[in-house]
């Protein structure tokens, strides 16, 4: 018995890099965005999978993709932090006057 792609397993794992990649590259919204919708495909894969497993192949995209998923989720978070916090420097330094850095 042949067994076929597991659906949205390779869509999670595509997910998953351009959430790494948009977080490092570009910005932390566009990562933090495809990261939830990488974790979204590879929960429906992942249930694809436990109810047929003999059927399919390729779970170990699923756990890569949620991995990769969580790191940039966690590098966005990260960013916005320290957004905030550069963001409140500048705020308070400007307010307080004290402009010699």
């Amino acid at each position: 018995m042949t067994q076929e792609p597991l659906p949205g397993a390779s869509t999670a794992l595509t997910m998953g890099i351009l959430s790494l990649v948009g977080t490092l590259v570009c910005c932390g919204p566009f990562g933090a965005i495809f990261g939830i919708i990488g974790l979204n495909n590879a929960r429906k894969a992942e249930r694809l999978y436990r109810e047929e497993p003999g059927r399919f192949s390729g779970y170990e995209n699923i756990k890569s993709a949620r991995i990769l998923s969580y790191i940039g989720i966690g590098l966005a978070l990260l960013m916005l932090i320290f957004y905030i916090l550069a963001f409140g420097v500048i705020v308070a330094l400007i307010t307080t006057g004290n402009m010699n850095v």
